[in-house]
């Protein structure tokens, strides 16, 4: 199966397929097997996580699929994160380490950093990454993530990693970070869906030569469906959506990801469902007017699905500014 979505090319000089696989809460056999399917689909870019304790079995089914001749390790581009409990520079190269031994690929692709913010270092062995004190209030490190970033600089002269990247920056730590350090991020992931549309974020990054990743693409239905009151309604049920999803004979979900492609951002759509994996990807037969454009700009409110409350009393938390 050929790869099914155009290539981005980062300020590196490097590419990276506009579309991917988001891989947060996949776990074991279940994100083995939504990895094949993926990659079977045309999917060419799989983002995971430290933090999502799957690294394993992505690597797994990257490598599955590379014995059975339907990709080369080439092909593909790899995403995986360091966690905020590994922000002190003395551990950002062991932690990098175990994310390469975790996947066992050769290679990562792109490294990011998964917040501005550090939480305090647990050891290395464990597996609880959410550092509680006996109240059950996380605890913070002061590591400032210029020194952070600079840490994961060096990474880049081991060859193991092609490009690095941030993750829930604003425009003020990405402007910080770009005055202090030497290289570029390629990429600023943050939350970015209909109800958050990242439009003046996505321009800031734009011209700077960063593109940007849009996380939780299609909203997060099941938390609403919890807590209405708490979380923003998903446009995936709306009448507009499921309209002009009609007039090109696509889902809801497809022209929500189209929306996100057409207006700059790279989505990386989860999902475990072989048939809803296949149509996330299945998007690029078709473009949006910008009539259509403007009616899905009409879903933004600037309400976060993701807000990392845990952290709104961290002086690097990010979602303070405007943009």
């Amino acid at each position: 199966m050929s790869p099914k979505a155009p290539m981005v090319k980062l300020n590196n000089g490097l590419e990276m397929p506009v579309l991917g696989l988001g891989t947060w809460l996949s776990k074991e056999g279940e994100g083995v097997e939504a990895i094949k399917a993926a990659i079977d689909a045309g999917y060419r870019h799989i983002d995971t996580a430290y933090f999502y304790q799957n690294e394993k079995e992505v690597g797994e089914a990257i490598r599955a699929k590379i014995e059975e001749g339907v990709v080369c390790r080439e092909d593909l581009f790899v995403t995986t994160k360091l966690w905020n409990t590994y922000h002190h520079p003395d551990h950002v190269e062991q932690a990098f380490q175990k994310s390469l031994e975790n996947l066992n690929i050769e290679y990562i692709d792109l490294y990011l950093m998964h917040l501005p913010i550090g939480y305090k270092f647990i050891d290395w062995d464990t597996k609880n990454l959410m550092p509680y004190d006996a109240d059950g209030k996380l605890q913070f490190s002061d590591v400032d993530y210029i020194d952070t970033w600079k840490a994961m600089e060096k990474l880049l002269k081991t060859g193991k990693v092609k490009s690095i990247g941030v993750s829930n920056f604003n425009s003020e730590q990405i402007t910080r970070l770009l005055a202090e350090c030497e290289i570029k991020p390629v990429t600023n992931q943050v939350e970015c869906n209909p109800s958050l549309n990242q439009r003046k974020l996505t321009e800031f990054c734009k011209n700077l030569d960063i593109t940007l990743t849009a996380y939780s693409p299609l909203g997060r239905p099941n938390y609403y469906e919890k807590d209405p009151d708490n979380m923003p309604k998903p446009a995936l049920d709306d009448p507009k959506v499921i309209e002009i999803g009609k007039k090109y004979n696509k889902t809801s979900g497809q022209v929500i990801l189209r929306y996100l492609v057409d207006i700059g951002t790279i989505p990386i759509p989860k999902s475990s469902n072989s048939e809803r994996i296949r149509q996330n990807i299945d998007i690029f037969d078709f473009k949006l007017t910008e009539e259509e454009i403007k009616i899905m700009d009409g879903f933004h409110t600037g309400q976060r699905t993701v807000p990392f409350n845990l952290c709104t009393s961290h002086k690097y938390f990010p979602f303070n500014a405007e943009f």
